[in-house]
Parts: structure tokens; sequence; C-alpha cells
């Protein structure tokens, strides 16, 4: 379980930094969607990629003020890349989609975009903005798509100032019910 403790260390290190433009820090925005994932039901490996999806942010030691800059550093490649050596693709999968999620709800949703925050448009547009029509058919016909659209809005929603989550050690478990065979 060296890697739980090592994510568990990483996000009491560098989770005080605020989140992306946003009013809260990075493990606030962390809990409270891993939280809005366990109120909505979801399944352990599903609740463990709303907590860690955003750890881009956090291995990436050159992301501070990219996307102000118009520059799109892909979190959620980073951080897809770094966690898919431990975890299974259930986990894996909804955190390297959740970006283009949120291109495809731009476009699929009415209403959508009025939704997000300032920091969620101005990163949309440096993320490439809304798909066209053809790539959010073809994004929806992917396996997971629809865990990554629910990751999404909890992604969206988790921006609340001072909400009061379970913390960090609540998760434990979901994050090694995450992990693949062999690295438990």
């Amino acid at each position: 379980m060296k890697i739980v403790d090592e994510l568990l260390a990483l996000y009491a290190s560098y989770g005080g930094e605020l989140y992306a433009g946003e009013p809260i820090t990075q493990l606030a925005h962390a809990l409270q969607s891993a939280a809005l994932a366990e109120a909505d039901g979801a399944d352990e490996a599903l609740i463990a990629a709303a907590l860690l999806h955003d750890v881009g942010h956090l291995v990436d030691k050159h992301a501070a003020g990219a996307a102000a800059s118009g520059i799109d550093r892909q979190h959620e490649d980073i951080g897809s890349g770094y966690l898919a050596r431990w975890f299974k693709p259930e986990v894996i999968e909804p955190i390297r989609r959740h970006v283009a999620a949120k291109r495809c709800l731009v476009t699929t949703e009415p209403g959508y975009f009025a939704t997000l925050s300032e920091a969620s448009v101005l990163s949309l547009k440096v993320q490439g903005g809304p798909f066209t029509n053809g790539e959010a058919r073809s994004f929806l016909a992917l396996p997971g798509a629809a865990d990554a659209l629910r990751l999404r809005k909890w992604d969206d929603l988790a921006k609340v100032p001072d909400l009061k989550t379970p913390d960090l050690a609540y998760y434990r478990r979901h994050i090694e019910a995450g992990l693949k065979p062999s690295s438990s």
C-alpha cells in the first residue's frame, strides 16, 4: 500500500494550494468531489477517481498559472499516467477523460456552459473548447464515457468554500479498492 501512503502524503503536502483559480484548495476540491460521488451512489473505484481526478495538478511542478497564460498542461493525462501503474482502468479512465467530458457536455447539454465557474470557462478555452457534434458522438460511444460525465459534474460542483466533508483518511479504503490486484 506504499502508493496509497504516497498519495495521502502528496495531498497532505500540496493539497493546501489553491485550486486553479477557484476559492478553495486542491484538497478541499478533491474531498468535495469524492463526497459528491459517494452521495450519488458511485462505486468505490469511481469515488477514488473523483478524489484523485486532479492529481495531475499536484505532480506537475509547472502547472501553476498555466491556464491563465493560455497553456494546457493536460493535467488529466499527467494524472492518469502517474496513477496507471497502480490503479484499475475503472479509476484511470474517468480521470483521463474528465476534461473531454466537459468539452462534450458543453456541446450536448443545453445550459451546461452557464453552470461553469469563471476558471472552468478559461480552462475550457485552453483545453480546445467545446467538442463538435461529431467529437461529442465519438466521445459518448467510448467505454466508460458515462462515468467520465458523472465525474465531470461532481468536479464542477466541488468548489464550495468551507464545505464540511469527510477527511482524507476516510477515503483510504476507496483508494485501496481502486488498486490493481498486483498493487495491493
